[in-house]
């Protein structure tokens, strides 16, 4: 159901806009049709009651109140909407910065926003307003500030679920400038709750201005706005209460009005219709366009090509540290790991083995708090140690794209899809906003979406076309390494097919290496060139992918391998699963991480850790014991049979 027809069906809604649209016909109109009348001296009707001239009566000099409360719509309204949009920006501002701002800077400012919070609003408006001196803009100004704490602490708070989500991890990997992660990150992703609470807010501000004008301290003589009128009636107030509650139903009515007004728009927003959220865009497939270069869409150069020696990525002794309340744990230890032009390198592993964690590490968007070690970091033949943090963003940005487990939180789902695929190149290549559009209408041609696309949101799409998008974005740098996080979990067999087809194409049309973090043993054993198992947070064995389900070494591979069903698998039996749990992070054992559920398992397991060892030049396997592949096993076994054969004593 759109959004006009519940309002239709809402008593309450069409009561919000009659009242609203009153008090804007008032503010408006009101000084032009009752100022006259408001400002005109009457001597032979001082002080006079209600009456038919004078339905409001009349004040000390004679003046129509009915005229002036008309009038005084105006400057109460638009010195209470000023507060607000002050105190609301302000206070915006400053709560929403610290989703952006490093670790020190953050903490100063929660620690401002909490002191701030420390002084209840109306005393500290009182005391400004004395401060500032007694006048409209003195007591304007002073309801601003003291409504900048409430509103920089829900900022803070909405800015901090924002902080944590993939999309603006995906910002921060194409290197964007804090105020653009700001604006186009942050803030439209809060927006909705504190525009109500802005919304309730007018009328708070409209009620505290008019107080601040019943003290003497607001609007002042000869201005006069509802609470000035409010104390003049005051003193008549028991010989004649209708010129004090004039301007006191006036208050009450204009406050009223923006409490239902955000009664309405926060109910409109709770009830929002799944179906408004349906995709009106066509579906149609089509077949990539031909690329405008040998490497696609037409973009100037990025970063430098592999190393020397021919790497893209270099990793060695890779360690992350996690502060915990329980202790300091170690989910990534001594990781190494190497990739070349065009290769395909799969990272399996149990949930928690650390190999998320690993890729966060190396495209630097691990949280503030993790302590990251390692030997060597080299990406595009570049130390990303000896680099400055801002040279640092800059080559992450151009020389890595990430793709993530679930497109729909990593794309910004207040920004059209053009706008998310052209701020990389246009922040950083300097692309002006017409090529980047071609650049990223090529790009969607050549991942199979139709350019349309560009002016949809992602909530438009369906998962796979989402995942699509995420790999059109990382294209349009032209990256040398692609880090694709578990990409097709969340799809269909179908649609894993189709994204894993065209990661394949990309990297043999781009020369892009890909690092696939994957738990599916069979996708990555179909799909990669070269796999690593890690394991607590080590690599255990590194081989072929054509190896795995034949030839690995280690325990666990074993164990992950024979995990996966087949169609022959027996109906009646459970599946094979690796008994027992991974070790405690918070006190891993001394030995071997997996000596707890290795079947092999010896005395010196649990007591030596074992380091990768070269089975041969292309596999290593970090066991004390190996068992021997399976392969070996079955050829011993023959051997054994012929000789029990020929020897038959």
């Amino acid at each position: 159901m759109p959004l006009p027809t519940r309002y239709l069906r809402s008593p309450m809604a069409w009561a919000a806009t009659a009242m609203l649209a009153s008090l804007v016909v008032l503010a408006l109109a009101g000084p032009l049709v009752w100022g006259a009348a408001a400002d005109l001296p009457d001597p032979s009707a001082v002080l006079q009651g209600p009456s038919t001239a004078h339905p409001f009566g009349t004040d000390n000099l004679g003046r129509d109140l009915l005229a002036r409360v008309l009038t005084a719509t105006r400057p109460s309204l638009l010195l209470a909407l000023a507060a607000t949009a002050i105190g609301a920006s302000t206070g915006i501002l400053l709560g929403a910065s610290t989703a952006v701002v490093g670790p020190r800077a953050r903490r100063l400012l929660a620690a401002l926003i909490n002191l701030l919070l420390a002084f209840p609003a109306l005393l500290v408006a009182l005391f400004l307003a004395v401060v500032f001196g007694a006048g409209a803009a003195g007591a304007m100004l002073a309801l601003a500030v003291a409504g900048v704490p409430g509103f920089a602490r829900l900022a803070q708070t909405l800015a901090a679920a924002v902080a944590g989500t993939d999309h603006l991890a995906s910002a921060r990997v194409l290197g964007l400038r804090r105020h653009r992660l700001l604006w186009r990150h942050v803030l439209p992703n809060i927006a909705e709750p504190l525009l109500l609470s802005a919304t309730t807010a007018a009328g708070t501000s409209l009620v505290a201005l008019s107080g601040l004008s019943f003290l003497g301290l607001g609007v002042q003589p000869p201005g006069y706005d509802w609470g000035q009128l409010l104390n003049q009636g005051l003193d008549r107030i028991y010989a004649q209460p209708l010129p004090a509650l004039a301007p006191g139903l006036a208050i009450l009515y204009a406050a009223v009005t923006f409490q239902l007004l955000g009664e309405v728009l926060a109910g409109g927003a709770a009830r929002r219709d799944p179906a408004d959220r349906t995709d009106r865009t066509p579906r149609r497939r089509i077949a990539p366009s031909a690329p405008s270069g040998p490497s696609g869409p037409s973009a100037p150069s990025g970063p430098s090509g592999p190393a020397e020696d021919g790497l893209v990525l270099q990793v060695e002794e890779l360690s992350v540290e996690l502060p915990t309340p329980d202790g300091v744990i170690r989910p990534v230890r001594g990781v190494s790991l190497s990739l070349r032009p065009g290769e395909i390198v799969g990272l399996v592993g149990e949930s928690g083995s650390g190999k998320s964690l690993t890729a966060l590490a190396i495209a630097d968007l691990l949280p503030e708090r993790a302590r990251v070690s390692h030997r060597t970091l080299r990406l595009l033949g570049a130390d990303l140690d000896a680099m400055t943090p801002k040279q640092r963003d800059q080559h992450l940005a151009t020389g890595l794209a990430m793709v993530f487990q679930n497109p729909a939180t990593a794309l910004n789902p207040s920004l059209r899809i053009a706008t998310q695929l052209t701020e990389a190149p246009r922040t950083h290549l300097g692309t002006s906003r017409t090529q980047a559009l071609r650049d990223a209408a090529d790009a969607l041609q050549r991942v199979a979406l139709p350019p349309a696309l560009l002016r949809s949101r992602p909530h438009q799409l369906s998962g796979g076309q989402r995942q699509r998008v995420m790999i059109a974005a990382g294209l349009m740098m032209r990256p040398g390494l692609i880090i694709a996080d578990e990409p097709t979990t969340a799809l269909d067999t179908t649609v894993q097919r189709q994204i894993t087809e065209l990661l394949s194409d990309l990297r043999r049309d781009t020369s892009a290496a890909v690092l696939f973090i994957s738990h599916d043993i069979a996708l990555v054993s179909g799909f990669c060139e070269r796999v690593l198992v890690m394991y607590a947070g080590s690599v255990v064995e590194t081989l072929p992918a054509d190896r795995l389900a034949t030839a690995a070494r280690h325990p666990y591979t074993r164990a992950l391998v024979a995990s996966v069903p087949d169609l022959t698998v027996d109906r009646d039996r459970p599946l094979p699963t690796v008994a027992g749990a991974p070790p405690d992070p918070i006190a891993p054992a001394p030995g071997c991480p997996f000596e707890p559920r290795c079947p092999y398992r010896q005395d010196r397991c649990a007591r030596e850790a074992p380091q990768l060892d070269d089975v041969d030049a292309l596999q290593r396997v970090a066991c004390w014991y190996p068992p021997p592949a399976p392969a070996e096993t079955d050829r011993a076994t023959e051997h054994t049979e012929h000789q029990v054969e020929a020897d038959p004593s």
